[in-house]
């Protein structure tokens, strides 16, 4: 018998990146057809005049871009009220992570038990987070101005008074979510040796000069990721705009992503809701550009 022909053998390096690929295949499968797939779906259903009711669709091109941006006024008041609310929850936010962090990130009485008292309100369902702080804030029967009232002090009508109403979104925003930065800041700080510290601390530097010049360079990787986890989640913020203010009052806390969420399911404009969400997109990805810029260029 003549003896089999042996096929072409494949090299090292070629099955290793064929065994890569293998691996990597579920997930980079799930990967466009979960993200890569809808982000074209919402690119292509922004250029149509869609309405979702009556499933009527029409290309009009840049059409929704333009109306929004130069035509529509409560676009820009909804814009204006994003970057509102961004700007007052991500420096509150990081702030009063940073001292809780600070705080309790060493072995004292007590630590642990703060520790998770704060971030309890992270694995707390949002929906019954933001219904309790609506009966909270409530103007006379809820417990806050009641408690204000001991005081001798009129609470303000908190989610029905558009001076306050933002107030009240973005307090009880932020602590919701801050216990998550402060467990990320507390293992930064934890992940520091103490030498640097103690070298300092020899020299004579006080306790500021330490934190200034030792802890909070060393801490800039963590407050990047921190800050930019912070700015994404305000302004997607829906679920606590829904249930606590519906977008008023007169559209005071009427942000972008409740916006889209009125034009597409309320209004059932299609098209011009997933335009509004590649402007969402737009927003989102240049700040988190600028933020990452500017820390490069510190170094």
């Amino acid at each position: 018998m003549s003896a089999l022909r042996k096929g072409p053998s494949l090299s090292l390096k070629t099955r290793e990146a064929v065994t890569g690929w293998l691996f990597v295949s579920p997930i980079l499968t799930g990967f466009l057809i979960f993200f890569i797939g809808p982000l074209i779906a919402v690119f292509y259903y922004s250029t149509t005049e869609w309405n979702l009711l009556s499933q009527q669709s029409r290309f009009v091109g840049m059409a929704n871009y333009v109306d929004a941006l130069s035509r529509n006024e409560t676009f820009w008041d909804v814009l204006i009220n994003s970057l509102v609310f961004a700007a007052g929850l991500v420096p509150l936010n990081m702030a009063l992570a940073l001292g809780l962090a600070l705080a309790l990130s060493k072995s004292r009485p007590g630590a642990v038990f703060f520790r998770t008292v704060f971030f309890a309100p992270v694995i707390t369902s949002a929906v019954a987070w933001a219904i309790i702080w609506t009966f909270l804030l409530q103007h006379e029967s809820g417990a806050v101005n009641q408690g204000l009232s001991l005081f001798g002090i009129d609470g303000p009508n908190w989610l029905h008074e558009p001076d306050w109403a933002m107030v009240s979104v973005i307090v009880t925003r932020v602590l919701k979510t801050v216990g998550l930065n402060m467990i990320l800041y507390i293992a930064a700080l934890q992940s520091i040796p103490r030498d640097y510290a103690e070298a300092a601390r020899l020299e004579g530097a006080s306790g500021w000069e330490i934190f200034r010049r030792v802890t909070w360079p060393l801490l800039a990787p963590t407050t990047l990721v921190i800050m930019v986890i912070t700015v994404v989640g305000s302004l997607k913020v829906f679920d606590h705009i829904y249930l606590m203010t519906g977008g008023g009052p007169q559209n005071g806390t009427m942000v972008l992503a409740f916006y889209i969420y009125e034009q597409g399911f309320k209004f059932f404009n299609t098209g011009y809701a997933a335009a509004l969400a590649v402007v969402l997109f737009g927003l989102i990805l240049m700040l988190t550009i600028a933020q990452m810029v500017l820390k490069a260029s510190r170094k």
